[in-house]
């Protein structure tokens, strides 16, 4: 967006901006506003701030797109139904989380992928230590200190990291708490974790939260989930209060409105991000199979992460304007540069450009990565801040009262039936004055 604002003159383009939120959010560093390290608005940009106030930008979320009509339906954050024609349109939905037919999963399971999300998760992790410490049940205090985390990636593995990291020295100032009661449980059902960083790594990670009191499970998925206890897929029941879901994404139920070709969910795009047979079409990001032309290997796309899909925008944005000028689109080249995984305080494993680092080496090209990152100096600076605090103050384990009197699963987060099916986006593009509903 930025940089479309940049290159077109105020008479070259209208440029209209669909967003649920009034800001960009640097996802890889949710888990560390999850666990206290970092405020909230560290990593949510306001686009306000950052953009020259150009944009128009409608506060909702696409729900149905026409391609023939050249019309984005969208539902408002005060669920107004608005037409929108468009000549050309940059499809960056992003995901949602993958949940497959798991009883319970949605109903008891929370999520890491919003801002909101992440703020209620430490809500709810401190609330249990307060709920222990007062409990005069010794079995309803050894549930609320038992964590389950699913999923071995990235998100799941930081997670897990930095909220064992938070109950750790949370429990300091629960002197009626044995620590030894406070177990957390990371599972996947992949054979091991973060294989993306190669065996060696990977095996470095594993060891690091296994010195701090996490227990690993591989080859293990969840089976059934309640409100009390979580069943696992090897027959073991786990009491406990908090279920963490990150095994995965799925891209965005928008991809499904469009009619077009799909890969594994994902829509299927040209190397220059352009959907083939529809002039003035992009998609970039998780819901986008962007070849991977940087491979040697017939069909690899590029993997849903934040490092592809941040690229991946200026050349999107470039390409946009290359077919206003008609000039020939660019493709998406990109060289890879590593893979880092904060787990908290002095750990961490990173992968910069092939050299394999752990400990405070890995720390400083995590955060420096994630740091450089960052879009704005505004942004720079409150993180840098945070993390400064963190390391010299410590955490502070304070409720806010977030999810007091709120739910915050799944299901209360991924609004998966506010997609409209091929005939209602038929009949809502071709109504009457076809403009707006409620």
């Amino acid at each position: 967006m930025r940089r479309l604002e940049r290159e077109l003159a105020p008479d070259e383009a209208e440029i209209t901006l669909v967003t649920p939120s009034s800001y960009q959010l640097y996802l890889p560093l949710l888990p560390q506003v999850a666990s206290g390290v970092l405020t909230p608005q560290s990593i949510a940009l306001s686009l306000r701030r950052s953009r020259r106030y150009r944009t128009r930008i409608i506060p909702g979320g696409a729900i149905g797109v026409d391609l023939a009509a050249k019309v984005c339906v969208v539902r408002t954050i005060t669920d107004r139904v608005v037409n929108e024609p468009y000549d050309h349109i940059v499809l960056a939905p992003g995901s949602v989380t993958r949940t497959f037919d798991i009883p319970g999963l949605t109903d008891h399971a929370y999520g890491m992928k919003t801002l909101a999300e992440g703020a209620y998760l430490r809500d709810h992790v401190i609330s249990q230590l307060d709920l222990a410490d007062a409990s005069q049940d010794p079995a309803e205090r050894a549930a609320r200190l038992q964590f389950v985390v699913v999923g071995g990636g990235y998100a799941g593995t930081e997670t897990a990291a930095c909220l064992q990291m938070l109950t750790h020295n949370a429990v300091k100032r629960y002197p009626r708490l044995d620590p030894r009661l406070i177990k957390w449980h990371l599972i996947d059902i992949a054979p091991r974790l973060m294989p993306e960083l190669g065996e060696k790594l990977g095996r470095d990670a594993q060891e690091i939260l296994r010195r701090r009191g996490v227990e690993i499970s591989l080859g293990v998925s969840i089976a059934k989930a309640g409100p009390d206890e979580v069943t696992f897929t090897d027959g073991r029941v786990v009491p406990t209060h908090t279920l963490i879901w990150t095994a995965g994404v799925a891209a965005s139920p928008l991809i499904g409105t469009l009619g077009a070709e799909t890969v594994r969910g994902r829509l299927a795009v040209t190397a220059e991000m352009s959907l083939p047979g529809h002039d003035g079409v992009f998609a970039l990001g998780d819901a986008a199979a962007v070849p991977d032309v940087a491979k040697d290997e017939e069909g690899a796309v590029c993997p849903p992460t934040a490092q592809h899909a941040m690229r991946q925008g200026k050349v999107v944005a470039d390409n946009v304007i290359a077919s206003l000028r008609g000039r020939p689109l660019r493709r998406y080249v990109h060289k890879d540069l590593g893979l880092v995984v904060d787990l908290g305080g002095f750990d961490a494993v990173s992968k910069p450009l092939g050299v394999e680092l752990k400990g405070p080496p890995a720390v400083l090209v995590a955060r420096g990565y994630h740091w450089s990152a960052l879009r704005t100096n505004v942004a720079k600076a409150r993180v840098a801040t945070n993390w400064l605090l963190n390391a010299l103050a410590g955490d502070d384990f304070v409720r806010t009262g977030f999810q007091a009197r709120r739910p915050a699963k799944l299901k209360d987060f991924e609004f998966i039936h506010a997609y409209l099916t091929p005939e209602q986006l038929k009949e809502q593009v071709s109504g009457a004055d076809g403009k707006t509903s409620d």
